[in-house]
């Protein structure tokens, strides 16, 4: 598996980003049945200002936002609530999924208004991103059951607690 690292900001220096997410894209693929050795993977680990403009610029948003996605590959399946089909490999047997950018200050605020350890939730947003990537969806109320089912099998597998639960008190 081919991640290619773009981490313009040194703030990120606080958690090994890296080894975090070869973990989490790893996990994923495995999950979903795609091999990891064959994908590769674009990520931009920047500021909530240049992914505000990031954001503007592609989802007309001018706002930062946690994690970013830019499919290689149309995968999202017709039917609500169905398992996208596998990413197709190109002519060298490679398959490329796509690019996510991930924002500090929105990772960092998240998961301390969550309670949440911050290396857990970066992991869950590669987890989603990388999902993201493989076609899944969270538009359409089938879709977001799905995605979020399989993100949190995920995540129990790296021994990362759900984040969709809530923390009572």
């Amino acid at each position: 598996m081919e991640i290619l690292w773009d981490i313009d900001s040194p703030l990120w220096q606080a958690l090994d980003l890296e080894a975090l997410g070869l973990r989490a894209v790893s996990a994923t693929l495995q999950h979903v049945g795609v091999t990891p050795e064959l994908c590769e993977v674009s990520v931009l680990a920047t500021t909530d200002a240049r992914q505000a403009d990031l954001n503007s610029e592609y989802r007309g948003k001018p706002a930062p936002t946690n994690v970013l996605s830019w499919p290689a590959q149309t995968l999202t399946p017709d039917a609500p609530g169905h398992v996208p089909p596998p990413p197709r490999a190109d002519a060298f047997g490679e398959i490329p999924l796509g690019d996510l950018a991930l924002a500090w200050e929105t990772c960092v605020r998240e998961a301390d208004e969550f309670g949440r350890p911050l290396a857990n939730h970066v992991t869950h947003l590669i987890v989603h991103g990388i999902l993201h990537l493989l076609g899944y969806d969270h538009i359409r109320d089938p879709d977001a059951t799905l995605m979020e089912r399989t993100e949190v099998e995920i995540l129990g597998k790296l021994g990362i607690d759900d984040p969709y639960c809530l923390p009572q008190g």
